[in-house]
């Protein structure tokens, strides 16, 4: 897999933020944020499979 750049601008604020989560996970705020995105990317996708199997199958 290749990866990409992405930049974002934020400011200090949100950034002491995500940098004190991140240090609490003993994470960078680099991984912090990817794991974060993945998580709710996951979530999502997993959400629109119940949902698809409940269309399927009906609710129980």
């Amino acid at each position: 897999m290749t990866s990409k750049v992405l930049s974002l601008r934020m400011d200090s604020e949100l950034f002491a933020r995500l940098h004190d989560h991140a240090a609490k996970r003993g994470l960078t705020v680099q991984d912090y944020v990817l794991r974060t995105l993945v998580r709710d990317d996951f979530d999502q996708r997993f959400q629109a499979a119940v949902e698809e199997t409940e269309r399927f199958y009906g609710r129980t």
